[in-house]
């Protein structure tokens, strides 16, 4: 029971243990039961899932507050949690925290899905196939923020000016972002798909669902295993991740360093993404002038590192920051959708920003 009740990064081992048994019972849920059988999946069935997965998003939002009022919360490596006057505040706090985290990991998921897009666009994957590769991509995303995130709490932890190079990064990411609105990733070019398709053998066409076939190699005759294009995809998914890491990890530490609400709102934003997808990508385009709000909330989020030195005695309020976040972002939602209605994606790539 020690082990249990032992804190690591700041919570009871076995709120992680729950926490972990919580996500695996949602995705047991969703390959068993809810997709056992590989289809086509629709825009109205998308927008269930992402209702239910938003709704599982908000309710851990309890949970969140009946852990920092019942259990941690003063061994966190936050100081607004840890130097909380009460209970109530500190697990107050958590929540306005973990809300901030999940709607800017929420709203960066939709760079995810233009760019998963314009990839399932390239290998020509049927929707039919495109659930199995977002299914496992996601397992490996959660894996990958758990070591990157592991690795941020530790040097966060340990050196506490890191915050300043994580606020660096993300005033450099908003600005870029802003320079580079409109240009495209160029696929047939990019240095990872040349070098799979170097070293391995890869299948012209399709094999259903399958990331692996075996088949007779056509200078020897012997058979051989091939990658099917569906995996060249799912690894091209994986690094698209990775590279949005690159940005939403920071993100998420500038907004608090305790590595519980990191983790969990990073992980419940990622859950959703691939029920999202199918809701949002014939019309991502709608979206547009979203990515406006989203750099000016990632230079915000940067920006008020400094500005916690310099006006707040060392942090800004969780209510103000999840305020202005919440703010920009409904603002950038609404003035997208009116700046582009009756327009289609082809149009807006004609009329430009």
């Amino acid at each position: 029971m020690d082990f249990f009740n032992a804190l690591w990064l700041g919570m009871p081992v076995w709120i992680w243990l729950a926490f972990i048994g919580v996500v695996l019972l949602i995705l047991a849920f969703d390959l068993g039961i809810m997709n056992r059988e590989a289809h086509e999946i629709g825009v109205q069935e998308s927008l269930r899932m992402s209702a239910l997965y938003i709704g599982l998003g908000l309710a851990w939002a309890g949970v969140v507050y009946w852990i920092y009022l019942t259990y941690s919360g003063t061994s966190s490596i936050d100081p607004q949690i840890a130097g909380a006057a009460t209970a109530d505040e500190r697990a107050w706090t958590a929540v306005q925290l973990y809300i901030t985290g999940y709607l800017v990991e929420k709203t960066l998921a939709l760079d995810n899905v233009f760019i998963i897009s314009m990839i399932f666009t390239y290998f020509a994957v049927p929707r039919l196939y495109q659930h199995r590769v977002l299914f496992w991509g996601i397992l490996g995303v959660i894996v990958l923020r758990a070591i990157m995130i592991g690795l941020g709490a530790a040097l966060v932890t340990e050196f506490a000016w890191v915050m300043y190079i994580f606020a660096v990064i993300l005033i450099a990411t908003g600005i870029k972002m802003i320079v580079m609105m409109d240009s495209k990733p160029d696929i047939e070019n990019n240095p990872v798909l040349k070098f799979l398709r170097k070293r391995m053998r890869v299948t012209e066409q399709l094999h259903g669902e399958r990331f692996l076939v075996r088949q007779p190699d056509p200078k020897t005759g012997k058979v051989v295993v091939w990658a099917t294009p569906l995996l060249l995809c799912l690894i091209l998914v994986e690094i698209a991740d990775l590279v949005f890491a690159i940005d939403s990890v920071p993100a998420i530490f500038a907004i608090t360093p305790d590595a519980f609400i990191v983790y969990t709102s990073n992980i419940f934003a990622i859950l959703g993404l691939r029920a999202l997808y199918f809701a949002l990508a014939a019309v991502v385009h709608r979206f547009h002038y979203l990515k406006y709000a989203l750099s000016i909330v990632l230079i915000f989020i940067g920006a008020k590192i400094f500005l916690g030195d310099w006006l707040f005695d060392g942090k800004v309020p969780a209510a103000l920051s999840l305020s202005v976040t919440a703010g920009l972002l409904a603002g950038g939602i609404l003035f997208s959708l009116w700046k582009t209605r009756g327009q289609t994606a082809e149009g807006l790539e004609k009329a430009g920003p």
